[in-house]
Formats: C-alpha cells, structure tokens, sequence
C-alpha cells in the first residue's frame, strides 16, 4: 500500500481468476439481497419484470469486471490509474470523496453487524444492554480491523471459506422462504410500466451494487498473476457479483408475498426472520451478520489503499490504526450517543454515489478513448507533470451536478427530480450518461495527438 510503488510487483501477485469469483461472491452472499429483491417489486412490477430488473441490475457487476480487468493488464490499483483520467491532483477530489464512501458504508456494515450480534446473543438468553452491545462491537469491529493485517492470498482464502459457509447456510434460509412463499400471488403480479418500474428499479440496484464496487475492484485485479486471462479476471469478477445477487433478489421478489412490508421496513432483518421458523433463528442472525464480514474486508482494504493514492502516506500501522478507530468511533456514537444520526449519514452516502457514477464512467472511457496502447506510467506517479487533466475534471463536474439536479432524498430535492426521476436512483445513470456525453465530445473535438 505503498504510494510511491505505481505498479504491483509479480512477486506480489498471487491471485487467481477463482480467488476473484469467490471475493465477489462473498461480499454479495448476504441476506440484504432479499431486500433488494422486494425493493424491486415495490415498483409494481410482474413477477417478469421483477425477474428481468432483478437480472439487469445484478449484471451491472460488469462494471467492477471491466475495472478489475484493466487493473489486472496494468498491475496497478483503482486511483492511481484513475490519475491518468484526472490529473494527479485533480484525482484528489473523486479519491477522497471514494475513501470517504468507503469508510462510510464501512462503519455502517459494522453497526448493522453489531446490532445482529446483539439479536443473536437474546437467541441465547442474553439480555440486550450496554454491554452486550460493546462486547458485539468488539467481536464484530474486531474482526474486521485484523483483516487488515493480513495479506491479499490470505485474504482471498478467507473469502472462499465464507463464500461456502455462508451461501450454503444462507440458500437454507432461501429454501425455507420458498416454502411459505405465495406462488399464485407471486404469478399474478400486475404488469407495470417498463420505463416507470422497470427502469428505476435497476437504478436502485446498479447503484447499490456495481457502481458502488466499482471504485474496489482494480485494487484486487491488480494482484491476479501474470498469467490469468484478461478475460477471466473480468468473467470472475462480474459473475462472482451477480450471481449470488441475482438469485438473492429472485428470492426477495417472491419473499415479499409473504411480508410486503420488507421493502419500507426500518428493520428489515426482523421482517425476514418473523418469516422463518424460531428453531433457525440462530443459523439465521449468525449468517446475517456473518455475511456482513466479507463486504467489509473489501471495503476496509481498499479504503487503506485509498487513503495512501490520496496523498496521505503514513506507515501500515499507522493506516489500520486510522481506519481502526474510524470504523469503531462512528458505531460508538451511532450506538451509545445518537441513533438519529444514522439515518442521515447514510443518505448523504448515498448521494455520494451520483459522484462515483460519473467518476467511473469516465474512467472507464478514457481508458478506452485514450489508452488502447496501456497506460503511460508517467501519468500515474506522484510527481507527474500532469496535474490536472481538465479533460476529465470538467466532464466529472458537468456530469455529477447535472446528476444532482435529477436526486431528490429526504435532504435534497433536485430541481428536475419529477415523474420518473422521482424517489430513485436514475440521477446514478444520468450522471454516468453526461459523463459519457462529455467524454465523447472531447474526443471528437481534441485530436489524440493534444491528449495527455
């Protein structure tokens, strides 16, 4: 996680295109997928199109297979190839704003998996108190922060046992929603309108899944060994996404027959486990904060490698102690200070996703427009005379504004945000198709040969 090192050295790169599948795999294999499920539905939508939104917006996971594929044919992570894009200065700003979703999310995967820890332990017969509470923070944050001192093989070794503990146990749990599930109901759903419904449903669930990915997957692809086929980093990463999501949320579209209230729901893990009966209930809390784990070594690592592409160049102990006491302050004040604060953070981190949007996007057109012969290592290195690329910095701000204006949420509401754009994630894409505008544009009007 050094700064100064631009590319990964063979040595150091040990993963395999299985190792990929089944680091994705994990990170997706939690029950939330459910919710996304019924989410879709909530659009009113037949159980067709339910199935089709719920199969495109897995599918979105192409988006880490192609960043991880370019990340694995240049040996480098996500932000420093980011720079060629950017500038290295002008790279600051979009770095910082991922390292800062990252950790935010982080911190929230860690609250939601003390909280399940703390419904495990009333499984138990321990009652819920302050210091249940503390003693799940510390087993859960705990976890967490000693993935960081492990490295990438063992990393991935631990995420293929994960992928097989909790997808065995969590297709237990699908199989025993599939048993209560209302299939007449299920097949009778109303038709709803392919560009009202369908639309803005894979928006909630391309914006949750790959985009947000997106801004990890070079810092994997980047340690897949020499010899591993473009083309299986990116088939690995993208299906070992989309698959466990496609088949969680095909399950969530049919479990909302049974609880309709899962998509709104403030606490949908007790929604799905009053589907389930008693006797799995700790099967059940142990793979929903189990499944927490996986998302969280991906989010804790490449936050670090962030935090270093930044500027930001600190010991390896020093970052995991900066991470560490980030992932475990926010919990603590969400969990013993102010619960209110939750709900807030995480919809400014969502709004942070129309940033990401139009930031990857036009990542990936300048690699593709710019950089079909490789990337000019110079560009990437700190002390680059490159240091803004107003190319990509202008169409990163034209785009993420004009995405804003299409968002609304409970603290914004986007001058344009009527009808279709209306409580969904489409100012996502209409940031990342601006993005895309913008890059084209470029294109046509400044000759190669004036490119950076």
């Amino acid at each position: 996680m050094n700064d100064n090192i631009i590319k990964i050295p063979d040595s150091e790169k040990t993963l395999t295109a299985g190792k990929l599948f089944y680091n994705w795999f994990a990170a997706n294999i939690g029950i939330m997928g459910f919710v996304f499920g019924a989410m879709i539905v909530s659009y009113h939508l037949s159980f067709f199109q339910a199935i089709i939104a719920s199969l495109v917006g897995a599918l979105s996971f192409a988006i880490p297979g192609w960043v991880a594929m370019i990340g694995q044919k240049e040996g480098v992570t996500t932000f420093k190839l980011s720079r060629a894009a950017y500038g290295t200065h002008g790279n600051k700003i979009p770095n910082a704003i991922a390292w800062f979703n990252m950790v935010g999310w982080l911190a929230v995967n860690v609250i939601t998996g003390t909280l399940l820890l703390v419904s495990l332990f009333s499984i138990i017969n321990v009652k819920k108190s302050s210091v249940t509470t503390a003693v799940a923070l510390v087993i859960f944050g705990g976890l967490v922060v000693l993935s960081g001192l492990l490295k990438e093989d063992t990393l991935a070794k631990i995420q293929t046992w994960l992928s097989w503990i909790f997808g065995i146990l969590t297709v237990l749990i699908l199989v025993l929603f599939l048993l209560k599930v209302k299939w007449q109901e299920a097949f009778s759903l109303p038709s709803g309108s392919w560009i009202t419904g369908v639309l803005p449903a894979v928006s909630i669930v391309a914006a949750g899944s790959g985009i947000s990915w997106s801004m990890a997957a070079a810092d994997w692809g980047a340690y897949v060994t020499k010899k591993t086929k473009p083309s299986a980093t990116f088939w690995n990463t993208t299906m070992g996404g989309a698959v466990p999501l496609f088949v969680l949320m095909a399950g969530g579209v049919l479990l909302s027959t049974i609880e309709p209230s899962l998509a709104t729901t403030g606490d949908p893990f007790g929604v799905m486990y009053s589907a389930l009966p008693t006797w799995i209930g700790l099967i059940y809390f142990l793979v929903a904060a189990g499944g927490l784990i996986p998302q969280c070594i991906i989010s804790f690592r490449s936050a670090r490698i962030n935090l270093a592409t930044i500027g930001i160049n600190v010991t390896q102990r020093t970052s995991l102690m900066i991470h560490g006491a980030i992932v475990l302050a926010i919990p603590i004040y969400v969990l013993f200070i102010s619960g209110n604060f939750l709900t807030n953070f995480e919809l400014f981190l969502n709004f942070l996703g129309i940033c990401l949007a139009s930031w990857v996007a036009i990542f990936l057109c300048d690699s593709v427009m710019f950089r079909s012969q490789g990337y000019d290592v110079a560009l990437l290195e700190n002390d680059s005379k490159t240091h803004f690329n107003w190319r990509g910095i202008i169409s990163w701000i034209l785009a993420t504004t004009t995405g804003f204006l299409f968002t609304n949420n409970a603290i914004w509401n986007g001058p344009f945000a009527h009808g279709i754009f209306r409580n969904n994630s489409l100012g996502v894409f209409v940031s990342a198709i601006i993005a895309i505008i913008c890059m084209l544009l470029w294109k046509v009007a400044v000759p190669n040969k004036k490119v950076a």
